[in-house]
């Protein structure tokens, strides 16, 4: 999810998002430990995602 649609997004879907890619995160990591995943860059996409989603929950506070 890019910087441009997540401005776009109010304060209660932020939150959503974030509670969805955090739990999109963990089952990756999960999946990962138990055997490796087809493309492990996507781990790190989906952490970005969960960190641009808070960043920006934080910025609006």
């Amino acid at each position: 999810m890019k910087q441009s649609e997540i401005k776009n997004l109010s304060a209660a879907e932020l939150q959503e998002k974030l509670s969805q890619a955090k739990k999109t995160y963990a089952d990756l990591k999960m999946a990962h430990a138990i055997s490796p995943i087809e493309n492990p860059l996507q781990i790190r996409g989906v952490r970005r995602t969960v960190a641009r989603l808070a960043t920006e929950l934080t910025k609006r506070q």
